[in-house]
C-alpha cells in the first residue's frame, strides 16, 4: 500500500514536471512571436525611413532644379 502511494505521488510529480515543460514551451513560443512582431516593426520603420529619404532627396532635387 505505502509503495503505491508512493508511485502515486511519483506519477504526480512526473505530471507536474509535464506541465511545467509545457508551461515553459508555450513561454518560449510567445516570447519569439513578441521577438518576431518586433523584428517585423524594426522593418516597418526601416521602410518608413527609406521613404522619407527618397521624398527629401526627391525634395532636393525639385529645390535644385527651381533654382538652376
Amino acid at each position: 500500500r505505502e509503495r503505491e502511494r508512493e508511485r502515486e505521488r511519483e506519477r504526480e510529480r512526473e505530471r507536474e514536471r509535464e506541465r511545467e515543460r509545457e508551461r515553459n514551451e508555450r513561454e518560449r513560443e510567445r516570447e519569439r512571436e513578441r521577438e518576431r512582431e518586433r523584428e517585423r516593426e524594426r522593418e516597418r520603420e526601416r521602410e518608413r525611413e527609406k521613404h522619407d529619404e527618397l521624398i527629401y532627396l526627391t525634395l532636393i532635387k525639385l529645390v535644385c532644379f527651381l533654382i538652376s
